[in-house]
Parts: structure tokens; sequence; C-alpha cells
């Protein structure tokens, strides 16, 4: 796996991230505050789900190699006693925060562990699990900033690692593309591009040269591509905004039809 950041890099966002995200959360104007970007959460319920799963992925990367999360992992998660006062609250999810970075620093970026992914194109190791950090810290940093009022855009850094992490890992699967094939282009303003090819052979990403990242017409054309800085393009994969903070040409109701398919693992 090539990253656009080493693993140092990863460790330090996951703090950066996690630093604002306890920002967030101690200016907002209650922990009952609704997330809505999350409908079914308040502040709390989100704050219990960032911390949660810093410990549960800390738990997971010592366990080392396995099959399955292991069950200490899994009894910690639905054994979690998350404190309701809010300074309470914020040293809770400090703590949360320096397991999980202890737990990776200890294993490094190559040990293997659990995963829910498919190692197509992230690897399910301590590393792969690091990446993966930064982009739940970071958006659910912007959840709780929306939360209170005050939504600031994803960093640059951030966005531009996190949006081919996404392809990478949250749709990158060797089960097949139930439609006709085609190709998902994603053009940042930062100067990266991406295609997501989606066939028989399932769904996997390539970085676009940037000779051809400008899309067009042809046989090599993508069905649909989508345009802007990478970090609108990142919340617009995680559902963050709607599909007119983005510009796309092509079919968009391609992404309609990507958002629905489930692949079978």
């Amino acid at each position: 796996m090539h990253n656009t950041l080493e693993f140092s890099d990863h460790l330090r966002l996951i703090d950066e991230r996690s630093t604002a995200f306890r920002a967030a959360v101690a200016s907002a104007p209650g922990l009952d505050a609704r997330v809505p970007t999350c409908p079914e959460w308040t502040l709390f319920d989100l704050a219990q789900h960032l911390g949660g799963g810093d410990r549960f992925w800390a738990a997971i990367v010592g366990a080392g190699p396995a099959d399955a999360p292991p069950a200490e992992a899994v009894a910690e998660r639905a054994a979690l006693a998350v404190p309701r006062e809010r300074e309470a609250l914020l040293a809770w999810l400090e703590e949360s925060t320096q397991l999980l970075l202890g737990a990776l620093r200890e294993a490094g970026p190559d040990a293997g562990c659990w995963t829910w992914w498919s190692a197509l194109q992230t690897p399910r190791t301590s590393g792969g699990v690091a990446r993966h950090r930064v982009q739940e810290s970071a958006v659910h940093t912007y959840d709780a900033q929306l939360a209170g009022g005050a939504p600031h855009p994803l960093p640059a850094e951030v966005a531009v690692d996190g949006l081919e992490e996404f392809l990478f890992t949250c749709v990158a699967t060797p089960s097949a593309w139930p439609h006709k094939p085609t190709a998902f282009d994603f053009h940042a303003a930062e100067g990266r591009s991406w295609r997501l090819t989606v066939d028989g052979d399932g769904a996997r990403t390539t970085r676009l040269p940037a000779a051809t990242a400008t899309g067009g017409e042809g046989p090599d054309a993508a069905g649909v591509s989508a345009h802007a800085t990478a970090g609108e393009l990142v919340l617009f994969l995680y559902d963050r905004v709607p599909a007119d903070s983005v510009r796309i040409d092509g079919d968009a109701g391609l992404f309609d039809l990507l958002r629905a398919w489930e692949p079978e693992e």
C-alpha cells in the first residue's frame, strides 16, 4: 500500500483531530445538542461512539492477528461506562485517544490484526487501522462542530489522504458489481485524482496521473466524475454534505447505485 502519509503522520493526526473533537464538545451548548449529520444522536452519543471506537481499536491492535474481533475488545465495548458530566467526559475522551495511540505505537505499522475491511487495497494491520482512525476522528469532529453550530473544513492534509483512504478501505471489494461495469472519477482541487472501477471483479481504485486527470469523453471516460476540494469530496462520500456541494459530471444516478450496493465478502 502506498500512502500519502506515513504511520507517524497518522498518529499525529489522530491526536490533532481528537483534540479538535474535544474542543467542539467543550464549546457546544450542551451534551444533548442534536447532531444534524447523525440524526439519531446527541453530542453525547457521538462522543461515546468515537471514544468507544478508540478503545475498541486499541484492544484490537493489542490483541494481534485474529480471524474475528477478540472477545475482550467486544466485551469492553459492550461494558463502556461513559461519564455524562462534561469535564469527566472530556477526560475520558482524552484517555480513550491515548489508549489507541499507545497500542498503535507499541504495535508499529506492520503488525497484523483483525479488521472489518477487505485486504484488497488496505492491509489488515495496525497501519491500516491508524489511517482509518484519522478519518473517523476527522469526520466525527466535523459532526461535533456542526452540532455546536460552527463546522470547519477538513484540514487539507487529512482530506487528501482521507479521500484515498475511503476509496481503498470502504469501497474496495472482490465482490462482483451487480450492474453494468463503470468507473467513478474523483478530482480534488488540490491536484490529485482517483478512479474507482466497478465490474464483475469487484471494486478497486487507482490513482490517475495528472495528464489524464481531466476526464472527458471517449472509451476510457468515467461514467460519472465528482470535482471539489478533497475535504468536500470526503464529506460527500460520508453523506455529510449533499450532492450539490460538489460538481458532478456524467450520470449522477450511479452514486445512488454505489451507496445502495452491499457487497458480499
